[in-house]
């Protein structure tokens, strides 16, 4: 049993972790619940709050409590770790790709963790060969799953661009080969950009063929211009905003899915104000993410930053409630949670699935658990021709969960990060099973305004 119970933006929060489930609470219930979340039964509620309320509203609230309790939304027992075992021996099933299609880049973004698209290597763009042997394991290996994801990357992908065409041509082809099969395949392909080499034609193109695409903007002029310059030292905002103001025009008109996404670093704490900005722009789907860098690094984040951007997610969470109230709501996606359901039982206890459902796969071919570990040649998988080869390191990703990490298995928020990302736990941490402190902190502050948004979002219904 697990109760997390926290005050924001004037609500009073309590979130039955095992089960889920939200409430929102007067300030006897909250006060009653803390007492029992402590070890109290109701005659301990009754002696601690006596002095504070009056005897038939401590009494209204152990009736609640006890009807919640009955209906398993409160103190609920934990659902999922008996079952986690047989996901983690459960065949592996790949269904998605991420395609460095580009090991190239015409920015020189001071914080990429792919050495401006050369990923610890060489410069090289991917074959239209390499390219197919990719999708073909990709349908080989994705069993009775339908529906998969390919995401064209980079380095900057717009630099391969008739391979991406390509590309995705073969994948219909694909589509139309298996379509009279027991389990017909169908490609959902991501672009992301930095939008340099954007034009007409690849926007239309974009249109008919990419399930989605993401822009690559940090926000204020000034901030993203100090972090993604090009090689000489311009700044690319002035080149890239329109074409993405224009990108995102069209693609809320015909309603297709886009989302800028950018980064903040030790020199824009106040983040917020580039979220907003570009919400002030126009853009209505939005990402901006705190950079995972070294600390030897001057943008990096650190420890002492954090009380700081914790302010800035619950300043942005009341500003996003005021502009919801005006019509001017946006869409922010790191506070973008389901309570009612999803996603699966597997997702919520693994995450990604880097290393197992998820691979990168390099211009030449080789299979790395995720695009954040390609170049790190420990944990190199494989490759187009001979499929993945190192089971062992497989095997190793699938025992990643939340029960796995011990700073997961009493966190509130686990099942809502899924344990954080296995590529940011081996680069501060040496190893795959462990977390990111600075990470772990933002996502709990990230998860509590989510919540408490969709309480404020509830308010709004009609």
């Amino acid at each position: 049993m697990q109760v997390h119970q926290y005050k924001n933006n004037g609500y009073n929060m309590i979130l039955d972790v095992p089960s889920g489930s939200v409430h929102v609470a007067d300030d006897v219930l909250y006060d009653a619940v803390a007492v029992m979340r402590d070890g109290g039964d109701a005659d301990k509620v009754r002696e601690t709050l006596a002095g504070s309320y009056p005897a038939e509203e401590i009494e209204e609230a152990l009736e609640e409590i006890g009807t919640l309790k009955s209906e398993g939304s409160l103190f609920s027992e934990e659902p999922y770790s008996p079952a986690i075992d047989r996901f983690s021996k459960a065949p592996t099933v790949v269904k998605a790709l991420c395609l460095h299609i580009a090991h190239d880049c015409n920015l020189a973004c001071r914080y990429c963790f792919a050495e401006e698209g050369e990923y610890h290597g060489r410069r090289a763009l991917m074959s239209l060969e390499v390219g197919k042997k990719a999708l073909d394991f990709l349908v080989k290996n994705s069993g009775y799953r339908q529906n998969l994801e390919v995401d064209f990357f980079g380095g900057e992908p717009l630099m391969n661009w008739e391979v991406v065409k390509q590309l995705v041509a073969y994948g219909h082809e694909l589509e139309e080969k298996t379509k009279d099969t027991v389990a017909p395949k169908k490609f959902r392909f991501t672009l992301t950009t930095n939008g340099v080499l954007l034009n007409d034609e690849i926007m239309e193109f974009c249109n008919r063929e990419m399930h989605n695409v993401v822009l690559s903007i940090d926000g204020r002029k000034e901030v993203h211009d100090r972090m993604r310059p090009f090689r000489k030292g311009q700044g690319s905002y002035d080149l890239i905003l329109p074409k993405f103001l224009k990108f995102a025009k069209m693609r809320n008109e015909l309603g297709l899915q886009y989302y800028v996404r950018g980064t903040y670093t030790h020199w824009n704490l106040d983040f917020a104000e580039d979220v907003l900005h570009l919400a002030d722009l126009g853009f209505d789907q939005i990402s901006v993410e705190p950079v995972v860098a070294p600390p030897t690094e001057d943008y990096a984040i650190r420890p002492e930053d954090v009380p700081c951007l914790r302010e800035q997610y619950d300043c942005l969470a009341k500003e996003m409630i005021r502009r919801k109230k005006e019509g001017k709501g946006f869409n922010f996606f790191h506070f973008m949670i389901d309570l009612t359901g999803g996603p699966c039982v597997y997702k919520r206890l693994s995450g990604c699935g880097s290393g197992t459902e998820y691979l990168a796969v390099t211009p030449w071919g080789d299979f790395y658990p995720c695009h954040q570990f390609v170049g790190t040649e420990d944990f190199l998988l494989g490759n187009v021709d001979e499929g993945v080869v190192r089971q062992d390191i497989v095997a190793e990703f699938k025992k990643v969960n939340v029960y796995s990490k011990k700073e997961c298995r009493s966190c509130f928020s686990r099942f809502y990060c899924s344990g954080g990302c296995a590529a940011n736990s081996y680069n501060f941490t040496g190893g795959i099973n462990d977390v990111y402190e600075i990470g772990c902190q933002l996502q709990k502050k990230r998860v509590e305004c989510a919540i408490m948004l969709k309480a404020a979002e509830a308010e709004l219904e009609p």
